[in-house]
């Protein structure tokens, strides 16, 4: 999937440590996930799915 980023300044891609800053363009809380503009389905436990298919799994906090 190509980046669809019209902003200026561009949004960071998908490969930049900061790629979750990017603006959702599809957002679906009732599905519990939403896509950004430079292609990463953002999930609301965390996760990630990039553009080329690699996965982030959740962060979860430690039980205390």
């Amino acid at each position: 999937m190509a980046a669809t980023c019209s902003h200026t300044p561009q949004c960071p891609t998908a490969a930049s440590p900061d790629h979750e800053a990017a603006h959702t363009v599809s957002g679906h809380p009732e599905q519990g996930w939403s896509l950004l503009c430079n292609g990463v389905l953002l999930f609301e436990d965390t996760g990630e799915l990039l553009p080329d298919g690699r996965v982030i799994a959740p962060r979860r906090l430690a039980a205390v």
